[in-house]
């Protein structure tokens, strides 16, 4: 390796590991003579790494533990694996490292040559994961991209699909990245409706920064994910619906989800308590029931039960079927 800059990069990427290196070996791993080794320990103390030497025939090179150490050096195969892997980290919901691998990954990826970044991209876009049940899965680049801006105050723009599908383009200040373990949301000021708002990450396209730098602003909570906790809190289930169910709770088993809570009455009846996503939601569950029900409250939902009785009654009349011209 004739290259003295890289050469010293590799060298120095290899004396980063928790080992001892023989200048021999060291020199069989870089292919030149163990005097070239010598002197490019010399050249890397110079530069104010802590290399200790120990002699004798079994001694060799090392860096000093715990000393104050110049940035870390990668070679190309250790980047590429800790950007993949930090890439893995961020899209899954792995409890307790997911922020900080975004973090790390937004950090790694603007600096890494454009060479690797290249790589990085190939090797996930070849790779499938096994997604587990409840999450959501998201782009990592999104991430760092929001992440990246979020940390140099830069404006985002993107495209945003909201709950009722309703398709919108958004232009924000980006705060911070919450992970509540299922899901990613960011917190952002958003600039056209001059309001902090919540995006859940999964229904944002292709985000991208837009170069504009603007004066952080402060959040009207303690954090970023206290602010998440009141939004959601603000989209939970309506109140609860208590239902009479003419059937009895063994002959419902499995036909409900957990979140209908059934306490038995007599043999053949039982009480449902539940807090549905929607009124329309709960109501439909019960109609697939294929059993007699009452419900008992809230109103609303006693009355959209009315409403779709007489709906379904007026679309099964006795009037004979128009037949096409």
């Amino acid at each position: 390796m004739t290259d003295t800059p890289g050469r010293l990069l590799t060298l120095l990427s290899l004396l980063q590991t928790p080992r001892e290196w023989p200048g021999s070996e060291l020199a069989e791993r870089l292919r030149v003579s163990v005097r070239t080794i010598r002197r490019d320990i010399d050249r890397l103390r110079e530069l104010g790494y802590p290399v200790q030497a120990t002699l004798g025939s079994v001694g060799g090179y090392r860096l000093v533990a715990g000393a104050a150490m110049p940035p870390l050096v990668l070679d190309d195969e250790e980047a590429v694996a800790i950007a993949v892997g930090l890439r893995t980290g961020a899209s899954h919901a792995v409890e307790g490292i997911e922020e900080a691998s975004v973090r790390a990954l937004a950090k790694l990826e603007q600096v890494l040559p454009a060479r690797l970044r290249h790589r990085v991209g190939t090797l996930q876009a070849a790779t499938v994961a096994l997604a587990l049940d409840g999450g959501t899965a998201v782009d990592p680049h999104a991430l760092t991209v929001m992440a990246a801006a979020a940390m140099n105050h830069e404006r985002l723009r993107f495209g945003y699909r909201a709950g009722d599908g309703a398709e919108t383009r958004r232009r924000v200040e980006p705060y911070r990245l919450v992970c509540t373990g299922h899901r990613w949301y960011l917190v952002a000021y958003d600039s056209d409706r001059a309001d902090w708002r919540t995006f859940r990450v999964d229904r944002l396209r292709e985000p991208h920064a837009t170069g504009a730098r603007f004066a952080p602003r402060e959040l009207p909570a303690a954090d970023a994910a206290e602010f998440v906790a009141r939004a959601l809190a603000g989209t939970r289930p309506g109140p609860e619906a208590v239902v009479t169910l003419y059937e009895s709770v063994d002959a419902l088993a499995g036909r409900l989800p957990e979140s209908f809570e059934l306490m038995p009455l007599d043999e053949h009846s039982c009480l449902l308590r539940t807090r549905g996503a929607s009124l329309e939601w709960q109501a439909l569950r019960l109609l697939l029931l294929g059993c007699d029900f009452e419900a008992h409250k809230p109103p609303e939902l006693i009355e959209l039960l009315r409403e779709l009785g007489g709906r379904i009654t007026r679309a099964v009349g006795t009037s004979d079927p128009v037949e096409p011209a």
